[in-house]
């Protein structure tokens, strides 16, 4: 039997690699892709901890990439589930990356993986909750209801059936698009 809610700690992840040649991209800098499939990887790990279960990625809300990150520099990457539902749970992931040579760190990218728990078969099941002790523990889950919040809105407001482009033209004045309706 799980528990039945567990504290943030409990499933924190913490990975650090050095970043290789082998890992970067024709401008010398450590390719995005890269970064992406590590941070799938602690997604996973982080979820699948506080779930007891395997977990299979449902969405990526967000991948700022802030800062990029050099050949021969330790990347860290740190996981905490930010929010809990039924089965999903949403994991904030913060990426630094230093030089290890002059010991500067810098903050290089932060990112928002929803997860859902899965059983044997496939199905979704239920996570345990999730203690919240501080109040950064507070504003990830309040930031997190509100992200999922705007994504439902962003679905409603721009679904196929019922879009109608006339309502949105004056949007695209100040952007750099031609219009050449059929």
């Amino acid at each position: 039997m799980h528990e039945k809610f567990k504290k943030i700690t409990q499933s924190q992840v913490v990975i650090s690699e050095l970043m290789l040649p082998s890992h970067s991209n024709f401008n010398g800098k450590i390719h995005g892709g890269y970064i992406l499939s590590l941070l799938d990887q602690i997604a996973f790990a982080c979820a699948s901890k506080h779930s007891g279960v395997y977990c299979v990625t449902a969405s990526v809300d967000t991948v700022d990439f802030l800062n990029p990150i050099e050949i021969g520099e330790l990347v860290t990457m740190k996981a905490s589930v930010n929010y809990v539902g039924s089965s999903s749970m949403v994991i904030g992931i913060r990426v630094e990356a230093e030089n290890i040579q002059t010991g500067v760190v810098k903050h290089c990218n932060s990112s928002h993986f929803t997860m859902v728990a899965k059983d044997k078969e496939g199905k979704s099941v239920k996570v345990p909750g999730l203690i919240i002790e501080t109040d950064d523990d507070i504003r990830r889950f309040v930031k997190s209801i509100q992200r999922s919040n705007m994504k439902k809105k962003r679905k409603q407001e721009f679904h196929e059936t019922d879009f109608t482009s006339s309502e949105y033209l004056h949007l695209l004045k100040d952007h750099n698009v031609k219009l050449e309706m059929k």
